[in-house]
């Protein structure tokens, strides 16, 4: 759909106003649509988001800090995400033995068994979602960091 239609709307300052609408708009449709298909698994994007860093280092723990720097919504309250997902058996907390001060953050069976069908979910989705091909997205991946450059 065309932002225009979308937001109906055609008056824009510039094209570069106009790019970063269509940024932020598309963000907002991929986070709904994904959300929605989240829901039928119990699950939010955010907590899905951190099943997939955990499975990233598993079987290695993390540490709450290390999560959230990873995370793509920066903002996001890590500590009651893994509460959330802990009260579901997806994860489990413990002690560092390194240093007893620290929380580490590990997959259970469960976990990594949800991950594998919320993935397998999503990829399609995305497929589905995204119709573009490799040289456009590997451009479209160019540009988005390129916008990005000023990124603190």
């Amino acid at each position: 759909m065309k932002l225009e239609k979308a937001i109906q709307s055609t008056k824009f300052r510039s094209e570069v106003q106009k790019a970063g609408l269509n940024i932020l708009y598309t963000a907002w449709w991929l986070k709904t649509v994904m959300s929605r298909e989240m829901k039928e698994f119990g699950l939010t994007h955010e907590q899905y988001n951190v099943l997939r860093i955990l499975k990233g280092k598993y079987p290695e723990q993390m540490c709450v800090k290390d999560i959230a720097c990873r995370m793509i919504e920066k903002n996001s309250n890590v500590p009651r995400i893994i509460d959330r997902l802990e009260l579901k058996k997806l994860v489990k907390r413990a002690t560092s033995a390194i240093d007893k001060r620290e929380t580490v953050i590990t997959l259970t069976q469960s976990g990594i068994a949800i991950l594998n069908a919320t993935t397998a979910v999503v990829d399609k989705l995305m497929d589905s979602m995204l119709s573009i091909n490799e040289k456009d997205a590997a451009e479209l991946n160019h540009l988005l960091e390129k916008v990005r450059t000023t990124e603190d």
